[in-house]
């Protein structure tokens, strides 16, 4: 084949097979020494499944130029893969683009990787097959346009590989009937399921093992789980087993000595094991009264037995240390809110959290309004893309403060370290919730660097979710992205797109009304809406259209909602409250907005829609 240099439209340029590129290689060092660390970066990143760290690291060579390798590698070595690595590899191209390797070098290295098809089918026999999924897949992603097909079809032979990968994309993935869940869940879908798969498989094999006694078979599935960096889930999960049945309390220790002793599990993830154990003790006495005192004994029967090293754990006393911080209307509180969640998970009544949340935190502390953010989302974190994206809308739909939304993400970063114990996913699943909340309007994009600040170091967790989260916001369509994440995207079902459909009825009901509506009308509107904790969307849309337009029309209909208890006053004070918070923005198209509101303020709290207590807030000048 003869060297040959092709330009697309947009100046892309790229050879037509592997002699030109390791001949351009050859005469650049600059491109060997980075060929050398892309192929380590990728192989470290199969075995670690740390995208953060891999995106560092890729960032730090500083070799951008060359970043089209590193797509081309990537893929490359993972064609030649299981599921999970192609998988891998598919969620890291989608989590670096933008951020780390432009459009650009993305297209590039893909165009690379389809010109050298007919180089990989001779190790990778269905190298047609995987590789036009892959391009397939970075179309459903957005990070290959979907005119990348028919560039590439000018520039290739005929007779080729390349033309037949292209082909198989285009009309057997991309033009398949929902192409896009079909392509996402290809590999295994979602990271987060293969943790949960592997939890479910750990407390299968403890509970076969209990049962039957055969420590071989056990240290078989052991090994066969391939998790080596997650077996401190074994050691804490039969710890857990030992405290709760005493009789099979030998065999647990008998399993964990062999897996020591034999490497199955090595020093570090026992004693990771046991520490998360000591760090759960109080949340476990609640179950197992004497748990302090069993933990303990365990704890010395394996130093004695030499496979436990217990001087490298924390000091364990049997009586239980007293956190002064908290009192015990917080410690009644994070109960009475773990009972909400999980009832909110089951229901997806809304309006039924909002009137728990009003009558266990009566005061509307911002410290409890914290926890419950933290404890909601740490709840979710643990579950399924259905209770995530739940848990999305609720944070969305109660609408509290923004101080208290920044202290609870604050609260849940600070915790990451723990939390990654269980969910080795956290930064990702965090950055996620991070950016969903920017999206939902929720928390403003300036509130990131508020909770970035409280984090230094670049290497500290804190400073890594806000990365990611910063990333996801900067991605092309990041809205529409962010918004399906955990699938709001359709199903009449799914309670993200109930909220967005409301949101979209509030506009509509309010355009109509103002243009001339009954009022009655609207009032039978807003009340068919079915959601009286989101009422403070119908007070916020109102005050910006009244003041963008100098129409007091919506005035007149706020005043007949509030008199007649359709709106309350909580949901007037949450919608002022969200104006008062978007100020600043809303400046910008709207000089004299701010002495609007105060009037409209003012006003309010002469017709007792707002308490006394209300007052405005202009960010970047604190409080009036």
């Amino acid at each position: 084949m003869e060297d040959k240099n092709i330009s697309d439209q947009n100046g892309t340029h790229s050879e037509t097979n592997e002699d030109s590129e390791r001949q351009n290689g050859h005469l650049d060092p600059d491109f060997q020494i980075f060929k050398k660390k892309a192929t380590v970066i990728v192989e470290e990143y199969f075995a670690t499944d740390d995208v953060v760290s891999t995106a560092n690291e890729l960032r730090e060579l500083g070799m951008q130029d060359y970043n089209y390798y590193f797509v081309k590698r990537l893929v490359s070595m993972a064609m030649d893969r299981h599921d999970k690595e192609k998988e891998m590899a598919a969620v890291l191209l989608s989590a670096l683009y933008a951020d780390v390797i432009d459009s650009h070098q993305v297209c590039k290295g893909f165009a690379k990787l389809v010109e050298s098809a007919d180089d990989l089918i001779v190790d990778i026999p269905d190298t047609v097959d995987v590789l036009a999924l892959f391009i397939a897949r970075a179309v459903v992603d957005d990070i290959l346009p979907p005119a990348f097909l028919k560039k590439q079809m000018k520039y290739l032979p005929e007779n080729s590989k390349g033309i037949e990968v292209i082909k198989r994309s285009e009309k057997g993935y991309l033009a398949a009937p929902l192409h896009a869940e079909v392509i996402e869940r290809r590999w295994g879908g979602s990271r987060n399921k293969t943790v949960d798969d592997v939890k479910v498989r750990i407390s299968n094999l403890l509970i076969e093992y209990i049962v039957s006694g055969d420590k071989k078979e056990a240290c078989r599935c052991i090994k066969d789980l391939k998790m080596p960096f997650f077996n401190h889930e074994i050691v804490k999960r039969a710890l857990i087993i030992a405290m709760e049945r005493r009789q099979a309390e030998s065999r647990v220790l008998d399993l964990l000595k062999e897996a020591a002793e034999e490497g199955f599990i090595n020093s570090s993830q026992i004693t990771k094991g046991f520490g998360r154990m000591i760090d759960t003790v109080d949340d476990l006495s609640l179950d197992i009264p004497n748990a302090r005192e069993i933990l303990k004994s365990l704890i010395a029967k394996s130093a004695s037995e030499g496979w436990l090293c217990a001087s490298s754990l924390k000091s364990l006393s049997l009586e239980p240390e007293k956190k002064v911080l908290e009192d015990s209307a917080t410690k009644t509180f994070k109960m009475k809110a773990q009972t909400i969640i999980q009832e909110y998970f089951l229901s997806g009544d809304i309006a039924e959290v909002g009137s728990c949340l009003e009558s266990e935190n009566n005061t509307f502390s911002p410290e409890l309004n914290a926890i419950f953010v933290k404890r909601l989302i740490t709840v979710a974190m643990d579950r399924k893309k259905r209770e995530k994206e739940m848990a999305s809308v609720l944070l969305s739909s109660m609408c509290f403060p923004v101080d208290d939304v920044v202290s609870g993400f604050v609260l849940l970063i600070e915790s990451a370290d723990d939390t990654a114990l269980d969910n080795p996913v956290v930064v990702e699943d965090l950055a996620m919730f991070l950016a969903r909340a920017v999206v939902d309007e929720a928390l403003a994009p300036q509130h990131l660097e508020e909770i970035r600040n409280q984090f230094p170091g670049e290497e500290s967790i804190g400073s890594k979710v806000l990365q990611m989260a910063k990333s996801l916001l900067k991605a092309r369509l990041s809205g529409e992205r962010i918004l399906r994440c955990w699938g709001g995207s359709g199903e009449g079902s799914t309670p993200g797109w109930a909220v967005e459909d409301v949101k979209d009825k509030v506009g509509r009901l309010l355009e109509e009304y103002e243009s001339g509506g009954d009022v009655r009308e609207a009032f039978r509107c807003i009340k068919e809406l079915g959601m009286p904790f989101f009422h403070h969307e119908v007070v916020k849309k109102s005050l910006v259209i009244v003041m963008e337009k100098k129409n007091e029309r919506l005035w007149g209909l706020l005043e007949e909602c509030f008199g007649s208890g359709l709106i309350t006053m909580n949901q007037m004070m949450k919608g002022f409250g969200r104006v008062s918070d978007a100020l600043d923005d809303l400046a910008l198209d709207v000089p004299d907005v701010e002495k609007q509101f105060q009037k409209y303020v003012d006003k309010a709290k002469t017709a007792g829609w707002l308490d006394s207590s209300f007052c405005v807030n202009r960010p970047g000048h604190g409080k009036e």
